[in-house]
């Protein structure tokens, strides 16, 4: 190549400015493709000799004088393109000289096989479809800056053809999802993610306001509300796959973004959103794995039902001894005992909660789903039989990671009413994070709504365990990022 600063960006606007004098368009409206690269060197037993048109992005450049090599990659792969003067002619050969690596280009021409033995594209037509005038960054291959990947997502695509599989293992999961769903009569559906009340969760809001009304809008932390609105309308089984928003901090598994799957059926409890939960992990981790044993971290995960289940408070016992049940003091003063900071005041539901969250979840390897929590910190679910202070609810757990929650809906809306109102007067007490009172969902309800058991599922975490990732960030294509320095 002519080019002595190659791959720098005066040099690659000068490298435009010559193609333009040259009379080449380098952005061209459109572009001819026969093959894929995937296409030629697979079947290059059937494709030898044959005139292909290739299309994708100039990778790697090699060569001097009269003839050049070119790794083009589209998105099925790779396929090397020969280049030589005798073939092309001068003008060709001279826009060739001036291509960069990263450059997008059209190639014509006969398939063939190297001395090597690489099946290659002779090329005798060359077009320019899109000129790059910025390099890839130094040791672009294999992109280890996590936050340049992160921030550029696009080079991380274009560098890591891992970060590409998980992607494309995210749509596939999404649609076998849907298809689980729609097999057992689910119907799907779209809900407001503006709403004037929010809840479904214990999550800071996302605040706007709507001018043409003069009203705030909160981005949705939950679907649920108005999910078993459609419960009451008559819509029997229903499911959305959506985003939702919480205004709360980032870590490896918490994105302020991050797309849910929730579900609900009529007629039916948290003991059949277990079998729902079982059934769909299991399917998404055989399209991945072909089974439902996988790796996970430095080890391995299998997802076959029948999983553990586990009771809140016999878990709560193997934490932190049975004598601390005995009472409330007992049970905040064996929680700081471990470790856990209560602060004075805090609800036996809250203590419980930290106990879980610090010394239990993480430990919870296996499929298990923690059953039976307390009322106070569950507000939406229904009483188990035995005691009134329990509910039944279970969230559910896989490689430490919390995966997803579940409730037998609550559907009394008197009892509703009076936990909503606790909500509201713990919201007023400085918990921001407490449900507000929704009135229309107290009014659907009081037109009664079927016993009903509900499911949501975190799809990004879902999709982190089936493809070993540990970072959320890494299968969220553009997460939420701090403006550049």
């Amino acid at each position: 190549m002519e080019n002595t600063e190659k791959g720098l960006p005066a040099q690659m606007r000068e490298n435009l400015a010559r193609l333009r004098e040259l009379g080449v368009e380098p952005y061209p409206r459109r572009s001819a493709r026969t093959h894929t690269a995937e296409a030629v060197v697979d079947g290059f037993e059937a494709l030898e000799g044959v005139e292909v048109t290739v299309a994708g992005r100039l990778m790697a450049i090699r060569g001097h004088g009269k003839a050049g090599f070119g790794d083009l990659v589209d998105g099925t792969g790779k396929v090397q393109l020969y280049v030589r003067k005798d073939d092309v002619g001068e003008e060709l050969f001279e826009i060739w000289k001036l291509l960069d690596v990263g450059d997008i280009v059209g190639a014509k021409g006969e398939v063939f096989r190297t001395r090597s033995g690489e099946a290659s594209v002779k090329v005798k037509g060359l077009a320019v479809l899109a000129k790059a005038l910025l390099p890839l960054p130094e040791k672009w291959h294999g992109l280890k800056d996590k936050e340049l990947r992160y921030r550029q997502r696009y080079l991380d695509l274009l560098a890591n053809a891992d970060s590409r599989r998980t992607f494309e293992v995210r749509s596939e999961l999404l649609k076998v999802a849907r298809d689980f769903l729609h097999e057992r009569g689910f119907v799907e559906v779209e809900t407001p993610v503006l709403q004037p009340t929010y809840g479904g969760a214990f999550a800071r809001a996302f605040e706007t306001h709507h001018h043409a009304l003069d009203m705030p809008l909160y981005l949705r932390i939950a679907d649920e509300l108005y999910l078993k609105r459609l419960i009451v309308g008559g819509m029997e089984r229903v499911f959305e796959i959506g985003k939702d928003f919480r205004n709360e901090g980032m870590d490896r598994t918490h994105s302020p973004e991050f797309t849910q799957l929730e579900l609900y059926q009529a007629y039916a409890d948290y003991h059949d959103m277990m079998d729902i939960t079982e059934a769909l992990v299991a399917r998404l981790a055989t399209v991945v794995h072909g089974g439902t044993r996988f790796p996970w971290s430095d080890g391995e995960i299998d997802v076959a039902p029948p999983w553990r289940r586990l009771k809140v408070m016999d878990a709560v016992e193997g934490a932190v001894g049975a004598e601390a049940l005995a009472s409330d003091a007992a049970l905040c003063s064996a929680a700081r005992s471990a470790g856990l900071t209560v602060p004075d005041g805090a609800s036996r539901g809250d203590v419980i909660e930290g106990i879980l969250d610090e010394l239990v979840e993480p430990n919870l390897s296996a499929p298990t789903f923690l059953i039976d929590y307390p009322k106070s910190i569950s507000p939406l679910a229904k009483q188990t039989p035995g005691d009134p202070e329990i509910v039944e609810r279970f969230e559910f757990f896989i490689g430490g990671l919390e995966l997803g929650n579940s409730f037998t809906e609550l559907n009394d809306p008197d009892e509703q009413t009076r936990r909503l109102e606790a909500q509201v007067q713990a919201r007023e007490g400085g918990n921001a994070e407490a449900h507000g009172m929704d009135e229309d969902f107290v009014r659907a309800l009081e037109h009664g709504m079927p016993p009903t058991g509900g499911l949501g599922i975190g799809f990004d975490r879902l999709v982190m365990l089936l493809t070993n990732s540990w970072n959320i960030r890494d299968v969220i294509l553009f997460p939420p990022m701090r403006p550049e320095a």
